[in-house]
């Protein structure tokens, strides 16, 4: 009899441990389910970062030119003064032409890093574009538009690197 009783306890003992042991394998599973959806999770974390982190490095080349394209403006348009100063005085020598020559270079070589020059005159005032240094009445153009244009925009791609200083145009006033 002594010997019926040792197995029935050790059938019980492996029905316990075998029921244990699957509570764990259960465990094991769902923890491992977590921690593969962690790690795709993490992946496509990093793969938008790359994507994002070569979008900005990108966009940061493109538009690397501001600073430099900034201070040459300045520069251009003393340039188109002294040409447009040498007209008013009849001057067509050949320093008048050098200095046109010069402008033209630089503003060719401007075009070809992006930057180019806004047309402003004669169109509808935009806040986004330009820069409105007074309003003028004015009978033959609707209100909102474009006079005259002080100082030119100019644009670096699609951004703007220097909105135009103009006047605008107002009702007349009755």
């Amino acid at each position: 009899m002594a010997e019926e009783k040792n197995p029935t306890p050790e059938t019980k003992e492996p029905a316990s441990e075998v029921d244990a042991l699957r509570a764990q394998l259960k465990q094991a599973e769902q923890a491992r389910d977590e921690y593969l959806t962690w790690a795709k999770q993490a992946r496509a974390d990093f793969e938008n970062y790359q994507k994002r982190n070569a979008r900005d490095l990108a966009t940061e080349r493109r538009f690397a030119q501001v600073p430099l394209a900034g201070d040459l403006l300045p520069a251009l348009d003393n340039l188109e003064r002294a040409i447009t100063a040498a007209q008013q005085a009849g001057d067509k020598g050949p320093l008048a032409q050098g200095v046109a020559m010069v402008q033209s270079q630089l503003l060719d070589v401007l075009r070809r890093h992006g930057v180019t020059r806004m047309e402003a005159m004669g169109k509808p005032f935009d806040p986004n574009l330009h820069q409105a240094v007074m309003q003028q009445p004015s009978a033959e153009h609707p209100p909102q538009t474009v006079l005259q244009v002080l100082e030119p925009g100019y644009m670096l791609h699609e951004r703007v690197l220097r909105p135009a200083r103009v006047i605008v145009s107002m009702a007349p006033q009755a």
